[in-house]
């Protein structure tokens, strides 16, 4: 926006905070300006009081149990600019979950309000199934334009309905149907989805336990983190896991079949920010091929630009058979896609479908990020913002932080009971309640983090690729204060 144009906003937001009142014993009375979202205005809050409101009462006798975020981030939120936003009481958070890594280019980017209000005005279909529009092809240029070395010649798009899980549902039925075979391995820790199928994959077992889902055609392996080696051999642990997978498809008497896929996340969010190694990165892809399986890359939260690789996988120099997109790929707008070898291409017509895969307004504003990917080198930024993040966390003086990880602006630090008794490799035990404690306490200082991992012990940082040195400063020196408020 131009200087005049923002003169011309800002006259006209003065004019109307302006209330005369109808009643001429009442005086005239001005409204106060909104606050700017800023790192300014945020340090000159005080400590923010975590308190039931209206909305939180309303919400509560109205949604279902199954909300989740709420119980741990109370407020209602009003305004959001760039990494910032602002509840309903006025006060101000530095979000550093970003919608759970969906907002690439923080809230209220400028350039992704314009190619909303562009394509609204446009009178494009807002909705459109698969039919195609100038929009959808654009789209799909530039994705395609995004993939690593020659991957965009022999690529294939399926727009899926709007949500990841879905996506990760096309993959599977997609590689199904291409092999002829009707299993799939997984890796605990895995998170590929909240639906039927994907839940059977997922390496936390709380959710499935209500569903007495036993996952009869999922095989679930260990996921080789090398600190926390299932092993328990370190990082010797990353060749065992690749022998044992290829024993496991070549003994007669293993008792599993040869899956029709294998499913990983380059790097694990949920279970806590852990990275895959390359190195079993690349052994995974060349047992696969050697087998005849498909490789998908679950790519939902890593994916566009937030590892500092436009693609997590990029880190192992591989090339999957099947990507699954979603979440920052929309732009903040509700999209899912996967990107698949047309050698895959096996579809029957109308054999993966979803009324809004269509999403127009979701591809317009999906492309500003893919743009800006393209264009600005985005995932570099990332990648830079991300050093400076894990180094400075990792230089935080407490014996409660026992693992700083991840990579580029996915990162994760391991809370750990100082007073426990280390395991075999070393590692003192996960401490779940600190951590909770801990995201609470930096919370009530103005900074929105987020838990996961093994008992809920890893503080995870997703903030917005847009995040700058000195708002990491920020967010570094607080997250300091709150660790050693609990730490004693």
């Amino acid at each position: 926006m131009n200087k005049r144009s923002k003169k011309v906003e800002n006259d006209v937001s003065e004019v109307l905070n302006y209330v005369t009142e109808m009643n001429n014993d009442k005086p005239v009375t001005r409204a106060v300006m909104p606050t700017a979202l800023n790192l300014d205005s945020f340090l000159s809050q005080p400590a923010r009081v975590l308190a039931t409101n209206s909305y939180l009462q309303r919400q509560e006798q109205r949604e279902s149990n199954a909300r989740s975020y709420p119980r741990r981030l109370p407020f209602a939120l009003k305004r959001g600019q760039g990494i910032f936003v602002e509840d309903t009481q006025q006060q101000i958070f530095i979000d550093c979950l970003a919608a759970a890594g969906t907002l690439a280019l923080g809230h209220s980017h400028a350039d992704v309000t314009a190619a909303l209000i562009e394509a609204v005005q446009s009178e494009v279909p807002m909705q459109t199934l698969d039919l195609m529009t100038p929009v959808k092809d654009q789209f799909m240029t530039l994705l395609l334009d995004l993939l690593p070395g020659n991957m965009a010649e022999n690529a294939r798009i399926q727009m899926c309905s709007p949500c990841g899980s879905d996506a990760v549902e096309a993959a599977l039925k997609l590689a199904k149907i291409a092999t002829g075979r009707r299993s799939v391995l997984a890796f605990s820790g895995a998170y590929h989805g909240m639906t039927h199928g994907a839940l059977a994959m997922m390496g936390n077992l709380g959710p499935k336990s209500a569903l007495s889902m036993t996952g009869a055609d999922v095989q679930i392996m260990p996921f080789p983190y090398a600190p926390r080696c299932p092993y328990g051999l370190g990082e010797t642990g990353i060749k065992a896991s690749l022998y044992q997978l290829e024993t496991m498809l070549t003994d007669p008497e293993s008792g599993v079949a040869k899956p029709a896929a294998i499913i990983v996340e380059a790097v694990q969010g949920e279970a806590g920010s852990l990275p895959a190694d390359p190195s079993w990165l690349r052994g995974l892809r060349d047992i696969t091929k050697r087998h005849g399986i498909v490789l998908i890359i679950d790519e939902i939260q890593a994916g566009m630009g937030r590892t500092g690789k436009v693609f997590a996988f990029e880190h192992a120099d591989i090339e999957p058979d099947v990507i699954v997109v979603s979440k920052a790929l929309g732009g903040g707008q509700p999209l899912a896609a996967i990107v698949y070898h047309s050698d895959f291409d096996k579809w029957n017509p109308g054999a993966h479908a979803g009324t809004f895969r269509g999403n127009q307004l979701a591809m317009a504003s999906g492309m500003v990020v893919m743009r800006h990917l393209a264009e600005n080198q985005l995932h570099l930024h990332a990648g830079a913002m991300g050093a400076k993040l894990k180094h400075d966390l990792e230089a935080i003086d407490s014996d409660v932080i026992g693992d700083v990880r991840g990579r580029g602006l996915m990162l994760g630090i391991e809370i750990v009971d100082p007073n426990g008794e280390r395991d075999v490799l070393g590692n003192l035990p996960q401490d779940g309640e600190r951590a909770k404690e801990i995201q609470q306490a930096a919370l009530r200082r103005g900074l929105i983090i987020e838990l996961g991992g093994r008992f809920g012990s890893t503080i995870r940082m997703l903030p917005p690729l847009i995040i700058q040195s000195e708002e990491i400063d920020v967010v570094v020196a607080i997250l300091t204060d709150a660790i050693n408020s609990v730490a004693t």
